[in-house]
């Protein structure tokens, strides 16, 4: 009965709106006629019309009465009636609206909508939302009522319900057709004609699925026919009637291959249906430029996709393509296409532009991002899915995998809004690459239960599937790149691209499936890609010949060329020979600067001296520890190491005047660090019999290095002074660190023979201690003599003191070795003889050092010789006491005091002398200088 009445209140409810429709355009039919009559009084000339000071009066003090409408005025429907205000109907024909300006007709919803009051809230949008709710509930309590009676058939029933939505949908289009713009302005999330239509397209989708899933009246291709057809037209009217209506249509689609469904499926028709549904949701999307509702539908469609291939044992992938490549070319060309242009048109037609974003951020933000985004992600991951050993298919689908890939790659390159589809494409590639390669040798010969045989993919078929995709990446970035002037951006984003999709397609195919002694197929293609990548540059640089230097777009291409052409090395070439290849194809790269002013040519140089080191640390011995010789320097080491040392010098030299300083510097460092690690290579493999590994070096090798060290700071100081350059001053300086820092740890501690127990030698003074400490005594002497001046004082400071600590422990080491002979290890003890010689020595050391300080005047040295006599006088009070007796006792004393005696009438005689003593003088260097007869100046 209450469902009988709600029934009936709706039909009254709707004879009074049309009632009253009628109503409110008599009236405002009048109120226009009225304006009009003001408007053209109004254009008439003050001498014409000339208002009477009475009623000019009496119009005033009436004005003043009038209370003033603000923002808070715009209220309701009454108080715009009031103020003369469409509430239904449409203006009339003769009124005159070509006196408003389109700025006034536009700003004036905008104003409506900020300042909408409560009223309107509530009496606009809660009544239709909860009325729509109120019908829908009305029909199922009426159709619950029926039933539970027993009143209808349910052929009756199913009748009445279908013309109960009838009924809606057609209520909807007669309210659309009489609404005016001002309520689908303001009520666009509450529109009447909407909701209604709404209704009846769920009462009618409800009609159909109870008529063949529950009474079984009509077959499964009727009642999809029948579901599709209103899920099509719902997404049809909501061109009318709003996005939402879109939304619902699009709903219905998805929904009716689960509700129809057959005992054999059709994945062709499945896909097909989803298909046109698709299209048709964006077609209407395009129209009205919804970005929600196809994001929904790509959505919905990866869905279906996803659940057919996942839960389909086995599926068939050709359907899934059609539908993936329908959407693809949809979003490239359909919507939203060409958005940006379009979007760029509006803006400069409406004539205040927002502040630009920069190019890269309009790059990644492009307008209805969200649409090709949600495909692209969509066709990526259902092409992946595809090859995965996780899933069953009728055939293995290597051609639908590559189609879709080449189909969402080239919607990347399309146009300049599709990034995310052209980064998306190039993932899939290498991931997709990546996993045929695996089943097709490696993965699979070591785990056989990873796939079962009857998919793993030959190897033939995977590398020509990687081989096809690079061609693809190469050829579309060319096409990107001929346009690049107009989408800079998109242009470097696709020379990105190009520099490095194809060198890992290709890699991952050489190292899965290759042949690693000599692979033909391999070699050709990534020569090839190189090739074309360096012709790419060539054709970019033409271009731009103009005065202008080649972008970031040509510097990718070039190192991609360079990736390319060292992957066809390593399937080409083996062992030496590759290193050999690589460092003079990076060499190519800088000495082709002679014919062609490309910047990025000595920064493939750089990267291919990385490249080389990345081969020494996967193989220190260049062609393997069995066929590595045990010839001292003359062996597979030296044209390993020495030759990519001696091109680096070559192209460091070569770009000696280059005005990129970084570049530059980059390639010295480079050619040191070789020239330094040649040299410590060859040291290692001549003091180790031949063998390289990593056990801690002994003396004698640990000395060869600190010498490297010390030679190549002297090296560096001089080439900075010749061609200053921060890698040389810097670079030498570290070098020098280091190797105080290996004194410290290795000469001192850790190889130190009394620890280590080693033998010296049985030669006297040319054995191991005059390599270990006295050479680089010396050295560090030199080198501190060279640096002053030249480099911070306290650096030469620190080279001076580490001199005369390793000339300290060659005294000491020599006086035990007299004494103790090869072996003098800690667990020998010590002879009093010995002890005192240990006296001895250090004063005459500490004398001699107070000589040579005072000769050339430097206080660093002077006080390296009272620390060292100041030892020298504890060791005497504290140790000779003890441990001596006798003659020895009393000599050492004697001897100490005479010696002290000495320094302290020398330092007398300097003070007496100079006046101060107190510090070097500021011109050490000079004087230091003139006294050896160098003459020497800073550079």
């Amino acid at each position: 009965m209450l469902e009988l009445i709600a029934l009936v209140a709706f039909v009254l409810a709707l004879a009074a709106f049309l009632g009253g429709r009628r109503t409110a355009d008599r009236l405002d039919a009048e109120i226009e006629s009225l304006k009009a009559e003001i408007a053209r009084l109004a254009t008439q000339a003050p001498e014409e019309v000339a208002p009477h000071p009475e009623a000019s009066a009496r119009t005033e003090a009436e004005a003043a009465t009038v209370p003033e409408v603000g923002e808070e005025a715009v209220q309701g429907p009454w108080s715009q009636a009031r103020e003369g205000a469409q509430i239904f109907g449409s203006a009339p024909a003769g009124a005159e609206t070509g006196s408003e300006s389109p700025a006034a007709a536009t700003a004036e919803p905008a104003a409506a909508r900020s300042a909408e009051s409560l009223e309107s809230r509530i009496g606009g949008r809660w009544p239709v939302w909860v009325g729509g709710l109120a019908l829908a509930l009305g029909g199922f309590f009426l159709v619950q009522y029926s039933i539970e009676a027993g009143l209808l058939s349910p052929a009756v029933r199913l009748t009445l319900a279908a013309v109960f939505g009838l009924m809606l949908g057609v209520a909807g289009e007669v309210i659309r057709r009489r609404a005016v713009p001002t309520i689908a302005d303001r009520f666009r999330n509450a529109m009447i004609p909407g909701v209604l239509t709404a209704a009846g397209a769920v009462t009618l989708f409800g009609v159909v699925y109870a008529a063949h899933g529950i009474y079984d009246y009509i077959g499964t291709a009727s009642a999809f026919a029948l579901l599709a057809l209103i899920s099509l037209a719902t997404v049809g009217l909501s061109l009318l009637h709003g996005q939402a209506l879109a939304g619902l249509g699009l709903l219905a689609s998805l929904l009716t291959p689960l509700f129809v469904s057959s005992g054999e499926p059709r994945p062709w028709v499945l896909f097909g249906f989803l298909s046109v549904a698709w299209l048709a949701t964006l077609a209407a999307s395009r129209l009205r430029r919804w970005t929600i509702v196809p994001t929904l539908a790509n959505a919905g469609l990866g869905l279906w996709g996803l659940a057919y291939v996942a839960l389909a044992a086995p599926f068939e992938a050709p359907p899934v393509t059609a539908a993936l490549l329908i959407m693809l070319v949809g979003v490239g060309l359909i919507w939203p296409g060409d958005a940006e242009r379009e979007s760029r048109a509006m803006t400069e037609t409406s004539g205040s532009p927002a502040a630009p974003p920069g190019p890269w951020e309009t790059l990644f933000t492009p307008p209805h991002a969200a649409i090709s985004l949600s495909a692209a992600i969509v066709a990526a991951l259902l092409a992946l899915l595809f090859i995965s050993p996780a899933v069953e298919a009728a055939r293995f689908p290597i051609i639908e995998f590559v189609v879709v890939t080449a189909g969402l790659a080239g919607i990347g390159a399309l146009r300049a809004t599709a990034a995310y589809p052209a980064l998306l494409a190039s993932l899939a590639a290498v991931v997709g690459t990546w996993t045929l390669t695996a089943l097709s040798g490696v993965l699979a010969y070591f785990d056989p239960t990873l796939a079962s045989p009857e998919i793993i993919v030959p190897g033939r078929a995977a590398m020509l599937t990687a081989v096809m995709l690079a061609a693809l990446f190469l050829l579309l970035a060319s096409a990107v790149l001929s346009r690049l002037a107009e989408h800079r951006q998109f242009a470097i984003l696709w020379a990105g691209i190009a520099a490095v999709v194809p060198g890992a397609l290709i890699g991952m195919s050489f190292l899965m499936t290759g042949n690693f002694a000599f692979d033909l197929p391999h070699g050709l293609s990534a020569f090839a890609g190189g090739l074309f990548l360096l012709g790419l540059v060539e054709w970019l640089s033409r271009r731009n010949a103009e005065g202008r230097e080649l972008d970031l777009a040509a510097g990718l291409l070039g190192l991609g060329s360079l990736g390319l052409f060292v992957i066809g090395l390593h399937a080409w070439t083996d062992g030496l020979v590759t290193t050999l290849a690589i460092a003079f194809l990076g060499a190519s790269y800088t000495f082709a600067t002679r014919l062609r002013t490309w910047p990025v040519l000595p920064w493939v140089t750089v990267a291919a001296a990385i490249v080389v080191l990345a081969r020494i640390a996967w193989e220190p011995t260049i062609v393997g520890p069995g066929s590595l010789g045990t010839t001292p320097v003359f062996n597979a080491l030296l044209p390993g190491y020495g030759v990519p040392a001696l091109l680096l010098v070559g192209c460091a030299y070569f770009l000696r005047a280059s005005g990129d300083l970084r570049v530059r510097n980059l390639l010295q460092a480079l050619a040191s660090l070789f020239v330094l690690l040649t040299l410590a290579i060859l040291v290692r493999h001549a003091m180790n019999g031949g063998v390289l590994n990593s056990a801690v070096p002994t003396l004698g090798e640990q000395a060869i290095y600190t010498l490297l060290a010390i030679g190549a700071s002297g090296i560096f100081m001089t080439l900075d002074g010749r061609s200053p350059s921060p890698v040389f001053r810097y670079g030498g300086m570290a070098l020098g660190v280091l190797s105080m820092l290996s004194v410290l740890s290795a000469h001192l501690v850790g190889l130190n023979p009394y620890f280590s127990g080693e033998l010296l030698g049985g030669i006297p003074f040319f054995d191991l201690l005059f390599i270990g400490y006295l050479l680089p005594a010396i050295g560090y002497a030199g080198l501190a003599w060279y640096a002053r001046g030249r480099r911070p004082q306290p650096y030469v400071v620190a080279l001076a003191v580490s001199g005369a600590v390793l000339a300290f422990a060659w005294a000491t080491l020599s006086v035990r070795r007299f004494w103790q002979g090869e072996s003098v290890a800690d667990w020998k003890g010590f002879l009093q003889g010995e002890t005192y010689t240990y006296s001895v020595v250090w004063l005459v050391l500490g004398v001699l050092l107070l000589v040579v300080g005072s000769r050339f005047n430097a206080k660093s040295i002077r006080i390296a010789s009272a620390v060292l006599v100041f030892i020298a006088v504890l060791k005497v009070f504290l140790v000779d006491m003890s441990n001596l007796e006798g003659f020895l006792r009393a000599l050492s004393f004697i001897g100490l005091g005479g010696v002290l005696i000495g320094i302290g009438l020398f330092y007398q005689k300097i003070l007496s002398s100079s006046g101060n003593g107190a510090a070097d003088p500021p011109d050490a260097v000079s004087t230091a200088t003139n006294n050896m007869g160098e003459g020497a100046t800073r550079a």
